[in-house]
């Protein structure tokens, strides 16, 4: 990788062309140009075969000229650096600080291109290649550009391993707040990379961000406790934190959202709390049975008596009347 500083002071890693990859490039755009060359050539020759020698030797060197200079400097001019050949090979010239590349620069690289590939067969620029550092030839460095690869290999993805059993929930209490965003990083690059370093070196590593997690979060490590297991459980625990505090504003946005299932505002979905069942109205008056049946011939019903204490007459009760007596929802029998 090469660090590149752009004019806003902004660190650029980008990863140089390799001799090989660059070779291919240009041989696959000089055999198009070839190609389109010949063919120009031989229906030049015969459009002009009535004039002299003079001007069919200014044709062809016009026409040598456009196709292999004029031709690669607009291409790289409009496609930003990109030609046929290192589209091919994913490759793109850009400039010393990363930017896209303008006709100034092509048109440095062209010229000299000439001297150096066509003129040599390739020999300036391959051990102008290999000499420097960034894998430029001397159009690149004249031009103050750059070769650099587009495509890169995807490898796996490492995540971090879990920390051992008996550590899981141990630190639930740690005060995390204090930890900086690169110190996590710091921490989950190193354990998503620990199988490739060397023992030693990962040792060493593991502790020293221990010690940094620890002057942090005001806890010490704890004893017996391996540095890379510590900083794996301690990571977990971030991370069980930042769920519950996702879920928990999940749930809360929830009650947001619309009513409960009997109606009432408050939280629904799978975490929200069970809806408190209403109290029933209490009725006005009990409920009065139906009234027995009176014997036929009788001109009305038998009116229930309440018992009286010794010595004073028993006084019926009259019923309500119709107006005033509360409806039971209850109908007797015809």
């Amino acid at each position: 990788m090469s660090e590149l500083v752009t004019g806003e002071a902004v660190a650029l890693e980008l990863r140089p062309a390799k001799l090989p990859s660059r070779a291919l490039a240009v041989l696959l755009d000089l055999v198009a140009a070839v190609t389109v060359y010949v063919v120009v050539t031989i229906a030049l020759v015969a459009a002009t075969a009535s004039l002299d020698q003079a001007a069919q030797t200014a044709i062809s060197l016009a026409v040598f000229l456009l196709l292999l200079v004029g031709v690669p400097i607009a291409v790289e001019t409009l496609s930003h650096g990109r030609s046929l050949g290192k589209m091919a090979c994913g490759l793109r010239v850009v400039r010393d600080d990363g930017g896209p590349i303008r006709f100034r620069h092509a048109l440095v690289r062209g010229l000299i291109g000439v001297i150096e590939i066509l003129m040599t067969m390739g020999v300036v620029a391959c051990i102008a290649s290999l000499v420097s550092s960034r894998g430029r030839r001397l159009g690149d460095v004249f031009a103050g550009t750059l070769v650099v690869r587009e495509r890169l290999p995807v490898g796996p993805v490492d995540s971090v391993p879990p920390p051992p059993p008996w550590l899981a929930g141990r630190f639930s209490g740690l005060d995390l707040s204090a930890v900086p965003d690169g110190l996590w990083l710091a921490v989950r690059q190193y354990l998503t990379r620990m199988r490739q370093l060397d023992p030693q070196v990962g040792h060493a590593m593991a502790e020293r961000l221990a010690a940094d997690l620890a002057d942090r979060t005001g806890a010490p490590v704890p004893q017996g406790v391996p540095a890379a297991a510590y900083l794996a459980a301690v990571v977990q625990e971030r991370q069980a934190r930042e769920a519950r505090r996702a879920f928990g504003h999940g749930a809360g946005g929830a009650a947001f959202m619309g009513g409960g299932p009997d109606g009432t505002s408050g939280p629904a979905g799978a975490y929200a709390p069970p809806p408190v069942p209403r109290a029933a109205p209490p009725t006005a008056y009990p409920s009065v049975p139906a009234a027995p049946s009176h014997p036929v011939g009788s001109s009305s019903p038998s009116v229930p008596s309440v018992p009286a204490a010794p010595g004073v007459p028993a006084t019926p009760v009259s019923p309500p009347p119709a107006a005033e007596r509360p409806s039971t929802g209850f109908v007797p029998p015809a």
